[in-house]
């Protein structure tokens, strides 16, 4: 079973802290700071397609890809009522592919911790850089290094009416990588509990990791920020904000 198969039908009742209007909102300020004028985005990695859809009602055109088809039937059905939606597209992140460039591309909600093998991410930036115009941005954001190491032997629970949510997690020093053990419990109708169980990998990428990899695709003005903010990160961020575009010529 891939990663979010079983969780893609509670994933938005779970999640419901992840400030997704607010970091939509984030997003569109971007744009406007942005070299080139911004109508077209991309939204990689969307999961169920909340960011999507939000920055699709805004008037942005836009695609959005997922590696998995669970997450993306409840995105298209959430985007079911937008004037506009959002072109969903099932692809992973390494192999991505549009049919023409867009002016920005954004990622959510550390999608991009998801690539645990270098080779994947480095292809990754590079397939970002070709999708995206001259003078194009792209805007992601990571679990920092600290937020993943101090997870190391934690318990967590989520639960809503329908459904409860163990996340048990482990960090390696290794190996860099954060493993979510999740056992999830969804209310049938019977009354009953349906029972699955998903493993997640989290790798803690680096900020000059992640500053060579995207200088080596091609990305120049690479920044890095705290949450949600302009200012730099401090050491205890959980999660940074990672701003680069693709150069004019």
């Amino acid at each position: 079973m891939s990663s979010y198969d079983a969780l893609a039908a509670s994933y938005d009742g779970l999640m419901a802290d992840g400030v997704y209007r607010r970091r939509a909102d984030y997003l569109e300020k971007l744009f406007q700071k942005s070299r080139i004028p911004v109508h077209t985005v991309l939204d990689l990695a969307c999961g169920t397609g909340t960011i999507a859809c939000l920055l699709a009602a805004k008037g942005y055109a836009v695609t959005a890809t997922d590696l998995s088809e669970e997450m993306l039937t409840q995105a298209m059905s959430k985007a079911a009522a937008l004037e506009q939606p959002p072109l969903f597209v099932q692809q992973s992140m390494p192999r991505l592919r549009l049919p023409e460039p867009v002016d920005a591309v954004v990622s959510t909600l550390d999608s991009l911790n998801y690539l645990t093998r270098e080779k994947d991410i480095r292809e990754t930036f590079r397939r970002v850089f070709h999708a995206l115009k001259p003078g194009g941005s792209f805007f992601f954001d990571v679990n920092t290094p600290y937020k993943l190491r101090r997870m190391d032997g934690q318990l967590y629970t989520d639960e809503t009416e329908e459904s409860y949510c163990v996340w048990r997690t482990f960090f390696s020093e290794k190996t860099n990588i954060c493993t979510y053990q999740v056992d999830l419990f969804q209310l049938r109708t019977d009354g009953t509990w349906d029972r699955d169980y998903e493993e997640h990998r989290e790798r803690a990428w680096s900020a000059a990791e992640l500053t060579a990899f995207l200088t080596d695709a091609g990305f120049e003005a690479v920044k890095i920020t705290g949450d949600l903010t302009a200012r730099a990160p401090k050491d205890t961020e959980d999660r940074w904000i990672v701003r680069c575009r693709r150069p004019l010529n």
